[in-house]
């Protein structure tokens, strides 16, 4: 039962091989509604299974490539005797205007049980029939590859972000820390249309990369609403917090009363912005939302104009019962609290009548009204700053992210009940850096269940995540091939594999993203299966190169020096970094700071002299390596400038200049991305996430710093000498090598 639910039974860790338990593979079988609880169960579970794959005939869903055939009778079991034909997609801006399956009236023939290798792209729908018994299922035809994400420029016409090469840059941003002086406390969409505007024309950015958008989880009364970006509420609509409110069209037409109201609003939001750039304090999402809804909800009772009201119908028109469900959510979440598996038992489900009647209670009514108002606001300031960074010649424009999962008790959870796994978490398998693994609070897609609905729920969560994207960085991109499920209650050693279908769960990206026209980065950092590489950039998507990780390891036969990999030989096809907000920033990496957080936090697991004697020689190792490529004249750490600064690699003028050579490093490779860590521009030492905490330290509420750690404005990063420096690092002409 466990192999045809996709579940590995034996995990190949650091340690060998193990046999994953049976009381594992009992509770995961359990999240797809398999009793294998006991032998007697089982077996009779498997007999089931078997019948039921004999009465069908065709597959739930099935998903190629254009350009590939398939066999239905060799490949999955259509009888001889069936007749099979295929109703093709009405196109895109069809008269149907569909994207989810619509037919356009146009049949294809199937003979021979083979489909034929010339079908368009699309979602068509497969159709059988044997004597008494019919079928159907979707057929998903995708494209081989995901669009490109910089083409290489005809001679003599280099584009934006690009000394010539086909190659972007860009800065890599966390968007609630960077405050300017017209955010309400935390860094907003405003202040993203601003950077990217100003990287674009200024310094010839290519891209800007931001953490995900999506809505977050509310607070419990009484408590904090979780900061990470990466556990939301929805993936598939955004958070209003990152409005700017005096953006919104009908902000102009307050009254005088209301005016005066938003603008004490206005007042108090610049307090909490005074508090963390002139006072060292902390982002307050709470807070931030606090004053920014009190204003919305005057903004709210302001009329629409005939314009605008057919643009917002629009929106509730394209969006459709997904929108329904979250604005929801969002009142009853106000009524009932976040946790809707403590809500009363007829709300838990999205579907029933106790629903429909709670969310049409008058007061209610009016708030899901409001956050369907919201969710529209939001798309209009996304694609707002996606146009910025497009006007402003941006080869890219702004690289949004997918995170990996959603938040149990979140709009989505509630939304998506059947197609996700209950009582289950995503995490990691112990490795050699973690021994207790990682349960990351997250519930997965069920793989039979998104089969069985055709990926609809995956490819709507596409749609939207690409739509005002230049590019779609999908965070764990391993997860579209397996996951670590963890039972709940659990320790994540406790856990196992389970397997998806990449060739659908690719198909589906692929197709999503050839008709958003956008690009695709997968974050495959950690540990990656053999194989995933290889078929990620076989379908066009960009991996994620860090610097520090780069490293000319044994092969096979033994080849590999274990040192840092010359430059010539990273690929071509990544996003190429320094650092990720994961890692230690650049700073803290060259002074070995970060060893000293670490000790001061308890997450050393190996004495202190030790961590830092091997931090010591890693950053030795990298500082040789860009002395031998002539980009580092600061000697290696023990001598010179760098001993003198305090033995500490990085000290004085070391710093800009030592990252300035790192960067000239990536230039010096293939790739087709380059990211910059934005606070790496300022010098800033501290990380925006430490894995491993929570209220240890204060992850995803730190403003941008400087070098010393003092908060730094969106405008002081803009005027800043070090800024302008390294945007003429990134666009120099490439330089021989030595």
């Amino acid at each position: 039962m466990a192999g045809l639910h996709g579940i590995d039974t034996v995990h190949h860790g650091p340690d060998g091989a193990r046999q994953v338990s049976a009381d594992t593979l009992v509770a995961i079988l359990a999240a797809f509604d398999v009793d294998a609880a006991t032998p007697q169960a089982a077996r009779a579970a498997l007999e089931l299974h078997h019948r039921q794959a004999a009465a069908r005939l065709l597959p739930r869903c099935l998903v190629t490539r254009v350009g590939r055939g398939v066999d239905l009778r060799a490949e999955h079991g259509l009888p001889e005797t069936a007749e099979v034909w295929i109703e093709l997609e009405q196109p895109p801006g069809g008269r149907s205007g569909g994207t989810g399956g619509g037919t356009g009236g146009v049949v294809r023939g199937v003979h021979d049980g083979r489909l034929p290798a010339d079908l368009p792209v699309g979602r068509h729908t497969l159709c059988a029939r044997l004597r008494d018994r019919a079928a159907a299922a979707p057929l998903i035809v995708a494209p081989v590859r995901v669009p490109d994400v910089v083409r290489v420029p005809d001679a003599g016409a280099p584009e934006a972000g690009s000394p010539g090469t086909g190659r972007s840059w860009g800065f890599l941003v966390q968007l609630y820390s960077v405050l300017s002086q017209r955010s309400w406390g935390m860094g907003d969409l405003g202040d993203l249309a601003d950077l990217a505007s100003w990287a674009g024309h200024t310094l010839g950015a290519g891209f800007v990369q931001v953490n995900p958008m999506h809505a977050g989880v509310p607070a419990a009364p009484g408590a904090a609403a979780d900061p990470s970006p990466y556990r939301p509420s929805s993936r598939r609509f955004a958070d209003p917090v990152h409005l700017r409110v005096e953006a919104v069209p009908e902000y102009a037409y307050l009254d005088a009363g209301a005016h005066r109201q938003v603008a004490a609003l206005a007042r108090r939001g610049a307090a909490l912005r005074d508090s963390v750039l002139l006072d060292d304090g902390l982002i307050d999402r709470d807070a931030v939302w606090g004053l920014k809804r009190e204003a919305l909800e005057l903004v709210h009772a302001v009329p629409r104009s005939p314009g605008r009201e057919a643009g917002y119908r629009a929106f509730q028109q394209r969006e459709g019962a997904a929108l329904d469900d979250f604005a929801r959510w969002c009142a009853l979440a106000e009524v009932h609290g976040p946790a809707w598996r403590s809500w009363p038992t007829g709300l838990r489900d999205p579907g029933s009548a106790a629903v429909r009647s709670a969310a049409d209670a008058p007061g209610v009514r009016e708030r899901v009204e409001f956050h369907r108002w919201l969710a529209w606001l939001v798309d209009e300031q996304l694609a707002a700053a996606g146009e910025a960074a497009h006007a402003a010649g941006m080869a890219v424009g702004v690289i949004h992210d997918l995170a990996v999962g959603v938040h149990p008790e979140g709009a989505d959870a509630w939304a998506h009940q059947q197609a996700l796994a209950p009582a289950i978490s995503v995490g990691a398998p112990p490795d050699a850096f973690n021994a207790r693994g990682q349960d990351w609070g997250l519930p997965p897609w069920r793989p039979d269940a998104l089969a069985a609905a055709g990926y609809a729920p995956y490819a709507e969560l596409l749609r939207a995540a690409l739509r005002h994207a230049g590019a779609l960085r999908i965070d764990h991109v391993m997860g579209l091939f397996r996951l670590w499920w963890v039972p709940e209650g659990r320790p994540p050693t406790e856990g196992a594999y389970v397997r998806y279908d990449p060739e659908a769960m690719l198909g589906v990206l692929a197709l999503e993203a050839e008709r958003a026209g956008t690009a695709v980065i997968g974050e495959d950092l950690g540990t990656v299966e053999p194989g995933v590489r290889e078929h990620l950039t076989e379908r066009g998507v960009l991996g994620t190169s860090v610097l520090w990780f780069e490293r000319d390891y044994a092969d096979a036969a033994g080849n590999g020096s274990g040192g840092p990999l010359p430059p010539e030989r990273w690929r071509e096809r990544c996003l190429a970094t320094l650092t990720t907000h994961d890692l230690p920033s650049t700073a803290a990496r060259l002074s070995g700071e970060y060893v000293d957080l670490r000790q001061s936090l308890g997450l050393l697991t190996r004495p202190l002299a030790e961590e830092q004697a091997e931090a010591d020689a890693d950053r030795e190792e990298w500082l040789g390596e860009l002395a031998r490529e002539g980009l580092l004249s600061v000697p290696p750490y023990g001598e010179g400038p760098a001993a003198e600064s305090g033995g500490d690699g990085a000290g004085g003028d070391v710093l800009p200049e030592a990252v300035a050579a790192l960067h000239r490093y990536l230039l010096r490779t293939p790739a087709r991305l380059v990211g910059v860590w934005l606070p790496d521009a300022l010098g800033d030492p501290r990380p925006q996430n430490l894995p491993g905490t929570s209220t240890e330290y204060p992850n995803w509420r730190l403003p941008l710093a400087d070098d010393t750690g003092r908060p730094a404005g969106l405008e002081q990063f803009t005027a800043s000498p070090r800024t302008a420096a390294l945007g003429a690092v990134l666009n120099e002409p490439p330089a021989e090598q030595p």
